[in-house]
């Protein structure tokens, strides 16, 4: 592989030789001849536009291998779901040094997908559906659990008050009691396809950023889905119908509406954890938060910058807002009962 040498000094020292060995390996001696820095996602990876013969292709590199947190099978899940045609195609792959070459896609607004929001989400429905049923990841966390884990990460933080989180903990252990788990039921999971981490084409739609993905409850991909682009019940039945091939029923939508709860807490552990505030300062004694109107608002008068701490911080106050709304919502109660009597 030929190198521009200003090229590759883009990628930090510590990253360089990786860099160099991943296109080397996936374009041989074929001349690099553009090499851009793109923006990447809260994981702290490093990505990169690299061209080479002419056509775009995406380097991206972990900078956190050691972490504990790192789901060892990231790699296993994003080769088979471009194995299936759901992530982009895969040029070289090294697990070991975290660093993987893929096609580089161009990137329309979802807003611009052909048939409008209910199109979308049909699509989207029908991806996770294939998903499900083609690609064979494996194990690694139950899910109920790791979400337990993380409000308990926040309770004993210090970051929040005295008590402000029991509501939270008593309604969560109301949830985790009523779900079913059972691992014959688990599919490959995306676990985290929320619009920043799909990209639409202008043909079709694609899954990216593999980090979070091992087998999980059915419902965990489409609940995220339900919970980002799909705010009506018409959307919602557009987006159930398309991802099980016909119309949903109670137990499904009263499963679904549990699992909800449990991805808006589990997206507060991640963005208070990515948020690096969790140790600092005076304890948050306030859990009031913006809707997601007066947030949007916020970002385009430049309040909040995307991917800022503070941002994230916001973020996560939402979510619990968003559970503990969901835990008073009218139907909650039922929903519980529906669930436990299915069981």
């Amino acid at each position: 592989m030929t190198t521009d040498t200003t090229q590759i000094h883009l990628v930090p020292e510590a990253q360089r030789e990786t860099a160099r060995a991943a296109l080397g390996a996936a374009f041989g001696t074929d001349a690099l001849t553009s090499l851009e820095p793109v923006m990447g996602g809260a994981s702290g990876a490093l990505t990169y536009r690299a061209e080479v013969g002419g056509r775009p292709y995406l380097l991206r590199i972990e900078t956190r291998l050691g972490s504990p947190l790192r789901n060892p099978h990231q790699y296993t899940c994003m080769r088979m779901a471009a194995e299936v045609g759901i992530a982009p195609p895969v040029r070289h792959l090294d697990a070991a040094a975290g660093v993987v070459v893929m096609d580089f896609l161009p990137q329309r607004p979802l807003a611009n997908y052909p048939g409008g929001p209910t199109a979308l989400v049909q699509g989207l429905g029908a991806l996770v559906a294939r998903l499900q049923a083609e690609a064979d990841f494996p194990e690694l966390h139950e899910f109920p659990a790791v979400v337990r884990r993380m409000l308990a990460m926040l309770r004993g933080s210090g970051a929040f008050a005295e008590g402000l989180l029991d509501a939270h903990a008593a309604g969560l252990d109301l949830i985790v009691d009523a779900y079913p788990w059972e691992r014959s039921t688990l599919v490959s999971s995306h676990n985290d396809p929320n619009p920043r981490n799909m990209i639409f084409d202008g043909d079709r739609l694609w899954l990216i950023d593999w980090e979070s993905a091992y087998r999980n409850d059915p419902l965990v991909d489409v609940a995220i889905l339900v919970e980002n682009l799909a705010p009506t019940p018409d959307l919602e039945t557009a987006l159930l119908s398309a991802w099980l091939g016909r119309a949903p029923d109670d137990v499904l939508r009263a499963r679904l509406r549990l699992m909800r709860q449990l991805t808006r807490m589990y997206y507060a552990g991640l963005l208070f954890a990515f948020s690096g505030r969790m140790s600092r300062g005076a304890a948050e004694s306030d859990l009031s938060a913006p809707t997601p109107a007066e947030f949007g608002a916020a970002v385009a008068r430049g309040e909040l910058k995307p991917a800022s701490p503070d941002t994230m911080w916001v973020l996560g106050k939402m979510c619990l807002a968003g559970f503990l709304a969901g835990l008073q919502a009218p139907g909650f109660e039922e929903a519980l009962t529906v669930v436990e009597a299915d069981a």
